[in-house]
């Protein structure tokens, strides 16, 4: 996902009158003015678009484990034992997110600022946890090949980490534009970020579902 969006500056609709939508003064904001919706907003309807390549991508992936589980030389796989902590990470930096979008739009762009932090510092505890868990793996001696569940878990939890990596250059875009003091107090400016956010945290969960407990 390009970051591309978060770098743009902002731009006013007339004197004093905020725009509105993502990364642009607004949305949401005192003025009344509520943020686009996906069709009005380019921007959020790419971010949709690719979102649902990613999701009809899993879907496939979904459908080949489902077929291959039912191969009689299936192995279950118990889960890295800091996997459930994993999780508990990415679903409370998608909290502090949320947090920081809301204080944005109550124009407290300090409070705002700390959150986006929290959530960039828990996003990369994420993927330090996930490497953990690859090698918690690596230590019982399961690897990518050792069995069609283990390939399942490498090849799932390998795809999403790429994506969140994707996230964290724009949570980095993000913050920059913090610095520079380019977010206006009251605008929505982290919506397309904490979209592609949440359907991150959400996918998680649904694969820890699907690898482990379905």
């Amino acid at each position: 996902m390009t970051t591309e969006l978060l770098e743009k500056k902002p731009t006013h609709s007339g004197p004093g009158a905020p725009g509105g939508g993502d990364d642009r003064p607004g949305g949401g904001g005192p003025s009344g003015q509520g943020a686009p919706g996906i069709l009005g907003d380019p921007a959020l309807f790419g971010l949709w678009a690719f979102l649902g390549t990613v999701t009809m991508l899993f879907i496939g992936f979904t459908s080949a484990y489902i077929l291959r589980r039912a191969s009689p030389d299936w192995q279950p796989l118990a889960a890295p034992p800091i996997l459930w902590l994993n999780t508990a990470v990415l679903l409370a930096s998608s909290v502090g997110l949320e947090a920081a979008r809301r204080r944005l739009r109550g124009w407290d762009l300090a409070g705002s600022e700390r959150f986006l932090l929290a959530t960039g510092f828990l996003g990369l505890l994420f993927v330090a946890g996930q490497y953990v868990g690859w090698r918690q793996l690596a230590a019982r001696g399961i690897f990518l090949s050792t069995n069609p569940h283990s390939s399942f878990f490498y090849v799932l939890t390998g795809v999403h980490a790429l994506h969140l990596l994707g996230g964290l250059g724009w949570f980095v875009a993000a913050a920059r534009r913090f610095r520079r003091m380019a977010y206006l107090p009251g605008e929505d400016g982290l919506r397309l970020f904490a979209t592609y956010w949440h359907f991150l945290g959400a996918l998680w969960v649904y694969l820890v579902f699907l690898l482990f407990v379905l």
